[in-house]
C-alpha cells in the first residue's frame, strides 16, 4: 500500500494535522487525513466528530449526515452531533427531519426556551 501525505504518520500526528487543516479552513484536506484515521478507529467520537464538521464545512451534506448518524446511533445524547445533524439536514432542505434533532440538542444544551 502507497503511503500519502494523508496518511503519513502516528495516529497522533495524523490527529494534529487534520486539525491544522481544519483551523486553516482547508476541510476538504482534513477530511483526506480524517477518513484515514476514522477507518483505524472507529469507536472514537472525537475524529468522526471533526470528520463531520469538516464534510459540513465542504458542503458534502450527505457524508456529514452519515458520519452524524452513526454518532447519535452511539450516543444519542451527544449534544453537537444532534446539533450539527439537525443542521446538515436543514441545508439539505429537509427541515421536517431537522426539527426533532435541533429540539433534543436544545434540550441537552439546556436551553428550553423554544420547546
Amino acid at each position: 500500500m502507497k503511503t500519502t501525505y494523508y496518511d503519513h504518520g502516528t495516529s497522533a500526528e495524523r490527529w494534529e494535522r487534520a486539525r491544522m487543516f481544519f483551523d486553516a479552513k482547508d476541510y476538504y484536506a482534513a477530511a483526506q487525513v480524517l477518513e484515514g484515521l476514522v477507518a483505524e478507529v472507529p469507536e472514537q467520537t472525537g475524529p468522526r466528530l471533526l470528520l463531520a464538521r469538516a464534510y459540513y464545512h465542504s458542503a458534502q451534506l450527505r457524508r456529514a449526515e452519515a458520519e452524524l448518524r452513526t454518532l447519535v446511533e452511539r450516543d444519542p445524547v451527544e449534544h453537537y452531533a444532534r446539533l450539527l445533524l439537525g443542521r446538515t439536514l436543514q441545508r439539505q432542505g429537509r427541515h421536517d427531519e431537522a426539527e426533532p434533532h435541533m429540539r433534543l440538542a436544545s434540550a441537552l444544551a439546556g436551553d428550553f426556551t423554544d420547546l
